[in-house]
């Protein structure tokens, strides 16, 4: 049986409608796609905190996790990932990569020109097509 791995990642999307975007860097497993920020949950700890523990050690940010956006899980070659997606928004500084190799902000609409990690892609089919957050 597959190693089974519990991810939460941040949906962070800024003033402009821009989304948050992090390249995984070469050292990373599944090098060189696009993925939104995060990491695993640790053993005892609920999604929201693991959110808010991981971007701060990977963007040196602090965010507020508001609501849960979307989860699917996704089999690799030696493990399987349940992707828990979460709408974020960054309430004390300014990412800045820690272990991804770029970041960027891009608009909704052009998230489909990015090549992502398989497990994030049904999130960004769910983003280009439902309509914008009220915030």
């Amino acid at each position: 049986m597959k190693k089974q791995i519990k991810v939460v990642a941040a949906i962070i999307e800024n003033n402009q409608n821009e989304i948050l975007c992090a390249l995984r860097s070469p050292e990373m497993s599944i090098p060189n796609l696009w993925e939104f920020p995060g990491g695993k949950v640790e053993v005892n700890e609920d999604i929201f905190s693991a959110l808010k523990r991981e971007i701060y050690e990977e963007l040196n940010c602090i965010i507020e996790a508001k609501e849960f956006y979307h989860e699917n899980s996704h089999e690799y070659e030696g493990f399987t990932i349940q992707l828990i997606c979460i709408i974020c928004k960054i309430i004390d500084g300014e990412p800045k990569p820690s272990e991804h190799s770029k970041l960027i902000w891009l608009h909704r609409r052009n998230l489909p020109s990015l090549k992502w990690a398989p497990a994030d892609i049904p999130a960004v089919n769910k983003l280009f097509t439902d309509i914008q957050p009220s915030y």
